[in-house]
């Protein structure tokens, strides 16, 4: 109407909800932003992280005092909102129900699950040929089942709590691109893009919406190995038709809005966000 003033979208239904969210305790990367957004959207947050000892942090988490997920839940505790940190194995049927478990105890109430948890790379980015098989069944058992026993234990307990739910899966355009030398991370992530589909069918009866996103290239620790700098830049110039690489919080973004009000009839979806690279594919 002439004259009026736009509105401006609202991220509405948060509102004290309980957000899982794992793989969380890097400073630099994706799961960080997406349990603080959850919060700032209005969520509790249970975080969780593989313990790792701090030598084998990164120099600039050494540098800030970094305590892995201890430092992700202070953030969320300063939003307001409640955080509970876990240190706990998504490929360990057993440690993913004594999450779902600890979980409800501790908030009574489980609404989103958000499958951030990665295998790191390096190892697996080899030819087929040359991929050791306990490499292949690290990526697999991590990406692929870590994903699945996390879906399966907190979809049973939405299922039964009777008000519906939203279960993210981090995917990666990898699963889309399915790329020479990244067997393991192709096949892991494709397989998560079928788990995706297939929970979505089985679960949207009960109320329970199952997407994933597919991030391109990111800005965080994962990509150290490749530097930064001039190699950097032209990989950037080369690969991005947006002309930057994404961030933690362009991710998180994704994620807020596929589990609030305004994503509500959005599910079994892969949603790729990539600045552009996959364009034409």
């Amino acid at each position: 109407m002439e004259g009026r003033a736009p509105q401006l979208m609202e991220i509405t239904g948060l509102e004290g909800k309980v957000a899982v969210v794992t793989g969380a305790g890097r400073m630099r990367s994706i799961g960080r932003p997406i349990a603080v957004e959850l919060a700032r959207a209005g969520c509790d947050i249970v975080l969780t992280g593989t313990g790792r000892s701090p030598d084998r942090y990164p120099d600039d988490e050494r540098a800030a005092d970094w305590r892995d997920i201890e430092s992700v839940a202070d953030e969320v505790r300063s939003l307001g909102r409640r955080a509970e940190a876990v240190v706990s194995n998504v490929a360990d049927a057993g440690a993913v129900d004594a999450l779902v478990a600890g979980t409800l105890a501790q908030f009574g109430r489980v609404d989103i699950v958000v499958n951030n948890a990665g295998a790191a790379r390096g190892a697996d980015r080899v030819p087929v040929v040359d991929l050791d098989i306990d490499v292949w069944r690290n990526v697999i058992d991590v990406n692929l089942h870590g994903t699945f026993l996390m879906s399966r234990a907190f979809a049973r307990a939405i299922v039964a709590a009777g008000a519906g739910g939203s279960i993210v899966n981090i995917s990666s355009i990898g699963g889309k691109m399915m790329a020479a030398r990244t067997a393991a991370y192709a096949a892991s992530k494709a397989a998560i893009h079928a788990l995706t589909c297939a929970m979505a069918s089985e679960l949207g009866p009960d109320g329970v919406r199952v997407n994933a996103v597919c991030p391109g290239i990111i800005d965080t620790y994962r990509m150290d190995d490749v530097g930064r700098g001039e190699r950097w830049e032209q990989m950037i110039a080369a690969s991005v038709p947006l002309g930057r690489p994404g961030t933690g919080e362009d991710i998180a973004n994704m994620v807020v809005y596929l589990c609030s009000d305004q994503g509500s009839w959005i599910s079994g979806q892969l949603y790729t966000v990539d600045g552009g690279m996959l364009t034409g594919r």
